[in-house]
């Protein structure tokens, strides 16, 4: 077997046995898990989450998907804890200790200190007979086979059904929550993920400047507008300043590449009519998907379906981080 023979078949060997963890742990989905989902979304306090080695590492990311979601968590180093750290849990914490075998010695130091104190213990551990299995107040098992390295040894399968076990949990608490694409919107305003969610296109647009030329201008004229105000097109409006088209770089160059001769010729003469527009309240990722379906690079915001109020640009959207 050559090294890319070798390369394939451990990878593909490596996503089965993962694969069949995660099968595995559906049957985990059952009244202790239930339990422990109730238990928690009564909890007056945080959740506080626990572990040693790469469970530890598991658990940060527990935790940040349990705070992103709508419930209040920390994590606690379990070596940590007990040389001071366990000052940080509260009268009416629970904590999640993560542990693949359940009987690793800071586990043992953990769980007797967290009972004097009354805290409700979860074990999310590989073994319901471990000493963890036995300690906690709810269980919920994460238990595999083997690792899906060739030696058995690396954590891999283990660590991959402790993510899926913690997704599960803190997605099962969001639909108790009634978690909505707001709620989330306001746990990542910093984020490309919760612009999407808040940011619209009146966010956006007035930080452009407003090209416009009427129906009967020149071309010359035309041309000066929409390079000065550097969005590559300018609005038509009639009169009564009423929207009637848009002139892009575009419809320039497919009227240049006609041979047609340009002085004589009005705004009117070379605009799209009917341009696509997007009210100014509408969500910005909106904008983003209405450009990529019509192979367009800039939008006419309007409020009523003739009120042009300027014009939004997927220059915009990639400064914003929709793109």
């Amino acid at each position: 077997m050559n090294s890319e023979e070798l390369i394939i078949k451990t990878a593909n060997e490596t996503l089965e046995i993962e694969i069949q963890t995660l099968n595995l742990l559906k049957e985990s989905i059952n009244q202790d898990f239930i339990h422990t989902v109730s238990e928690i979304y009564e909890c007056k306090g945080r959740l506080v989450v626990t572990g040693i080695g790469k469970s530890a590492i598991i658990a940060k990311k527990i935790v940040a998907t349990l705070n992103s979601t709508g419930t209040p968590a920390l994590f606690m180093h379990a070596a940590d804890a007990i040389h001071g750290d366990l000052g940080m849990i509260q009268t009416g914490d629970m904590v999640l200790c993560l542990s693949k075998s359940g009987e690793t010695a800071e586990i043992k130091v953990l769980i007797p200190l967290l009972k004097n104190i009354n805290i409700p213990i979860i074990g999310m551990v590989g073994k319901a007979n471990s000493f963890l299995g036995r300690q906690a107040d709810f269980l919920l098992l994460t238990p595999v086979s083997k690792e899906a390295d060739p030696n058995n040894l690396a954590p891999t399968a283990s660590t991959t059904a402790q993510v899926a076990m913690g997704d599960a949990l803190a997605t099962a608490l969001l639909a108790l929550r009634g978690f909505t694409p707001n709620d989330f919107a306001l746990f990542h305003p910093g984020g490309a993920l919760g612009k999407q969610l808040y940011l619209r296109v009146r966010d956006i647009y007035p930080q452009n400047q407003k090209p416009e030329v009427t129906e009967e201008e020149d071309i010359r004229n035309t041309l000066l507008e929409m390079t000065s105000k550097c969005l590559g097109a300018t609005a038509v409006l009639d009169l009564q300043q009423r929207l009637q088209g848009i002139i892009t770089d575009g419809d320039l160059r497919r009227t240049l590449e006609k041979g047609i001769d340009l002085s004589p010729l009005k705004a009117k003469d070379i605009m799209s009519s009917n341009p696509k527009t997007i009210h100014k309240d509408t969500l910005a990722v909106k904008a983003l998907h209405l450009m990529r379906k019509h192979s367009i690079t800039q939008l006419i915001v309007v409020d009523q379906p003739h009120e042009y109020l300027g014009i939004i640009h997927l220059h915009d959207l990639i400064r914003e981080g929709l793109v």
